[in-house]
């Protein structure tokens, strides 16, 4: 999605903010990553505004996008963070964040995992499995602490997107069935070092109906009813992420507020403090993916290819999701042909575009893969021995270097000789 406050049109020039993409071009070299931190701080603010009428806790899911000034910048604006690994935690720590404005997801952590984060003071561990129970509280025992925990149930609630993005239905990994929860409040009881502070759901990802939101509200509820009759006090109610956001102007996303104004009146009465964990709304629209123009061929029967130094290894989301992203020419032409953009991976799934109608940009010039802010850096690889490239954080006319470029001989850098 061409986001015409931060990525736009001067003249025939692509920018982000104040700044010429061709001009971070030649400074940082390609592939690039640009990030407005402007864009950043305007997903964050329109999401807390519409949830201001409810008390809650936003956690900015940190493997949307993981880099440093990313999670920085919206820890400063008060943003908590939700991780799902100990590399995760150690991110958000060294970025600046409080850890009890951190909580610990995943479904399978590990035993160091579970100790880093009690000894690190995170506000709570969710929980996906009744073995995952009974080891925080012998992790726990150990270290003589008493764990915040919450638990996490699975709904059965089987949202409408991508099969690989949807965590709520029974047929997933994700969560305690609902089913088994008399097995977990029964269990709950006898574990000697566990405190149950939350309960918690998450239910996919590109969630565009509100409606599956409320079905799997309605769950979460009566179990946090059936919770405080067993006289469990709990302190939370995470209603997880997956809002949605636009990548293709032909599907816009639907608008954070009509899901703020269906869970507003659905939580606001049960009086507890509620956790959202969106990841891709907030970084997703807020970095373009920068690659140049090496060839362009086409084969007998007339299909052209524009082939970038940019591929899978970078954003690899059209490869496995077969999602869209806009492409944008960095510099602006009138005319327009019907390519497919393609990277240099030895992988036929390596494209970004496949028939798309784009600019008739020439070799050497520059395109913008849109919406390149989330599951883009943090999914890429060395595949093919290439390099993870370099990322900037741009604001208002204000460039900075936040990921340099990786060398060569740090691929080798941990591997021993024979």
């Amino acid at each position: 999605m061409l986001d015409s406050n931060y990525f736009h049109y001067t003249g025939t020039d692509l920018s982000c903010d104040d700044v010429r993409l061709e001009e971070l071009a030649g400074i940082y070299g390609t592939p690039l990553f640009v990030t407005s931190a402007r864009s950043l701080i305007e997903s964050y603010q329109t999401f807390e505004d519409a949830f201001k009428a409810l008390s809650h806790f936003t956690c900015y899911s940190v493997k949307a996008n993981y880099n440093l000034s990313v999670i920085r910048t919206l820890a400063e604006l008060g943003c908590g963070c939700d991780v799902n690994s100990g590399g995760e935690l150690y991110r958000a720590l060294q970025a600046g964040v409080s850890p009890e404005k951190i909580i610990f997801a995943g479904v399978g952590k590990n035993a160091e995992e579970i100790s880093y984060a009690l000894e690190s003071g995170v506000l709570m561990l969710k929980a996906e499995s009744l073995s995952e129970l009974r080891a925080i509280d012998r992790i726990a025992g150990e270290l003589g602490k008493t764990a915040s925990v919450a638990i996490r149930i699975n709904p059965n609630v089987t949202a409408e997107t991508h099969p690989y993005i949807t965590t709520g239905d029974s047929k997933e990994k994700f969560g305690i069935d609902e089913a088994e929860l008399p097995v977990v409040f029964s269990l709950l009881s006898r574990l000697p070092n566990i405190r149950l502070v939350g309960l918690d759901m998450h239910i996919g990802s590109q969630i565009f109906d509100p409606e599956y939101f409320v079905a799997a509200t309605v769950k979460l509820l009566a179990l946090f009813e059936a919770s405080k009759e067993l006289g469990f006090s709990i302190e939370f109610l995470d209603i997880g992420g997956g809002f949605p956001v636009t990548y293709d102007p032909l599907k816009p996303a639907t608008p954070i507020e009509h899901f703020a104004e269906k869970l507003i009146p659905m939580l606001q009465p049960f009086g507890v403090k509620v956790i959202f964990e969106p990841g891709r709304y907030l970084v997703a629209n807020a970095s373009i993916l920068l690659t140049r123009i090496l060839y362009k061929k086409s084969n007998h029967t007339g299909k052209q290819f524009f082939v970038v130094d940019a591929g899978m290894t970078e954003l690899i989301r059209p490869a496995l999701y077969q999602s869209h992203h806009e492409i944008q020419a960095v510099t602006f032409h009138d005319e327009t042909v019907m390519a497919d953009v393609v990277g240099p991976v030895c992988e036929s799934s390596d494209f970004f575009a496949r028939q798309r109608e784009i600019s008739a940009a020439e070799e050497g010039e520059l395109l913008a893969v849109m919406s390149a802010g989330a599951y883009a850096a943090v999914m890429g690889s060395n595949y093919n021995g290439r390099l993870r490239p370099a990322e900037v954080l741009v604001n208002g006319s204000q460039v900075k270097l936040v990921r340099k470029r990786e060398t060569l001989e740090q691929l080798i850098q941990n591997e021993l000789s024979c």
